[in-house]
């Protein structure tokens, strides 16, 4: 803002769409795109996405034939930044919660039997939408084990905030 820039910014951070508008905001002369990169660094075409939202323009193009997909979002800044912000809600919280589950076995001997249930699993909780009526309808039903989860792990000495949050 103090430069006058008038150039385009693409914000590509991991941040809070609040936060993208913000910075939005301070650039009034430029083309502000928010973005959001999914996937692991870009090595070939599919691999890696980076989503786009507000005044992305050409920006997508400037991406062809490189190993970034580049996706455009309708609606405004704010819009990528809040699809990253679910995304790495989940992706961050399950392995957390993955490594704690095993810490937790391995506390009591039984990170073996964890490890063979873990392989017996199918399903991907995050793209099973379907599931989600079922589940509500009877997570009230867990609450109780979820504080039996949270005292086990304080017994361990582990972090206990995830069980007392879920």
């Amino acid at each position: 803002a103090v430069t006058g820039y008038r150039g385009i910014y693409v914000e590509a951070n991991a941040i809070s769409p609040d936060r993208a508008r913000r910075i939005a905001a301070l650039l009034p002369g430029a083309q502000v795109v928010d973005g959001a990169i999914i996937g692991p660094p870009p090595s070939h075409p599919g691999s890696t996405r980076l989503y786009v939202s507000g005044d992305t323009g050409q920006v997508p193009e400037l991406f062809d034939g490189t190993a970034l997909d580049v996706v455009r979002l309708a609606g405004g800044i704010g819009q990528a930044s809040a699809l990253k912000m679910a995304y790495a809600s989940y992706q961050k919280a399950s392995r957390v919660l993955a490594a704690v589950a095993h810490a937790l076995a391995g506390a009591h001997g039984v990170d073996d039997y964890l490890r063979h249930e873990a392989d017996l699993l199918r399903s991907f909780p995050l793209a099973d939408v379907d599931q989600f009526p079922e589940v509500a309808a009877k997570a009230w039903r867990w609450a109780p084990e979820m504080l039996d989860v949270a005292e086990a792990l304080n017994a361990a000495a582990l972090p206990t905030g995830l069980a007392l949050g879920a």
